[in-house]
This record gives structure tokens, sequence and C-alpha cells, in this order.
């Protein structure tokens, strides 16, 4: 039986002042995509440049992972910083390494 992946994870732009949540099977292409994206207003994560990699988490059942994402977008920011913190304390952009 094939094992599946879904991943919860943060992005935020190169200053880290806005924080975004998302939901993804594809952590590494999700993240080229939000890159790709920079800068386009269609798209909260384009419109705030949110393409660094803060945090992550990873399912193996897809109706967890959009549990959780639903969630962390509930969160108030400090909170969110305090999870990231957590597993990330000095907040350095991370490599998707799934």
């Amino acid at each position: 039986m094939k094992s599946h992946n879904y991943f919860v994870y943060i992005t935020t732009n190169p200053n880290k002042t806005v924080l975004y949540v998302g939901m993804t099977n594809d952590l590494v292409y999700r993240l080229e995509q939000h890159k790709a994206n920079r800068g386009k207003p269609e798209t909260f994560a384009g419109r705030y440049f949110c393409y660094k990699l803060l945090y992550y988490e990873r399912y193996t059942y897809v109706q967890h992972a959009i549990d959780r994402e639903k969630v962390l977008k509930s969160w108030s920011r400090d909170k969110k910083m305090e999870l990231i913190k957590s597993e990330n304390p000095y907040l350095r952009f991370l490599k998707a390494d799934p």
C-alpha cells in the first residue's frame, strides 16, 4: 500500500512581516509555485511575497492535514509564531525536505 504525504506549512515574506498557512501534497512544487507567483496580486501569497518556508508538518491522511490547516489559520499571529519558534527558534528559512 502506497504511503501518502500531505503537508501543512507556513511561509513568510523575506522581511518576515506576513505569515501564510497552506496545505499541499507536494511541498517542493507548492513552494516553487509560491516563488513563481511572488508579486502577483491575484493570490495572498503572491501579493505579499510569501514564498519563504518557516515551518511544516507532515500527515498521512488528507483530512488530518485539512483539519490542521483550518486550526492554524484560525490562530493569531502570536500563536503561529510560538509554534514556528518551537521548531525553528531563529526563524531561519527552511528548504523543503519532505
